[in-house]
C-alpha cells in the first residue's frame, strides 16, 4: 500500500473509528435478539481493528481472507499476538459466514453472547499494538 505517513494515519484512525461503531451495533441487535447479525457485527468489529493493524503496518488490507493471511503471517507467526487470537479471527470469519451463507444455521444466543467479551478484548488487543507502533496513549 503507497501511503504517506499522513494518509496512512488517517486511514488507520477510520478503521479503528469504524471497529468501534461496528462493535457498539452488537447491544442494539443483542436487545432485539437478533444473533445472526451479532455474528456479522462481531466479524466485521474484528476485521475493522486487523484492517487498521494491518495498514499501520504497511501490509495490503483486501478480502476477508486476505487479512486472515496476513494477520496470521505478520503478527500471528511472529508472536506479536498470542496464537488464540489468530484462531478467534478465523473462528470470527467462520462463524459470519455461517450467519450469512448457510440457509440451515441459525446463530443462537449461545453462541454469540460469549463472543461479545471475547471480540472487544480482541479488539483492544489489536488496537494496543497499533498505538504501541505510534506511541499513543
Amino acid at each position: 500500500m503507497s501511503l504517506n505517513e499522513e494518509e496512512r494515519r488517517t486511514i488507520v484512525g477510520m478503521e479503528i473509528e469504524k471497529s468501534r461503531r461496528t462493535f457498539a451495533e452488537v447491544e442494539i441487535l443483542r436487545q432485539a435478539g437478533l444473533w445472526n447479525n451479532i455474528a456479522t457485527r462481531l466479524f466485521y468489529a474484528a476485521f475493522h481493528a486487523v484492517t487498521a493493524l494491518l495498514i499501520s503496518e504497511g501490509y495490503p488490507a483486501g478480502s476477508h481472507q486476505g487479512t486472515v493471511i496476513q494477520f496470521h503471517q505478520h503478527f500471528i507467526k511472529t508472536g506479536i499476538l498470542p496464537k488464540s487470537d489468530g484462531a478467534f479471527y478465523s473462528q470470527m470469519q467462520t462463524l459470519r459466514e455461517k450467519a450469512d451463507y448457510n440457509c440451515t444455521y441459525y446463530a443462537t444466543e449461545e453462541d454469540t453472547t460469549p463472543r461479545i467479551a471475547e471480540t472487544a478484548a480482541f479488539i483492544d488487543r489489536v488496537i494496543g499494538v497499533i498505538k504501541e507502533q505510534y506511541l499513543l496513549p
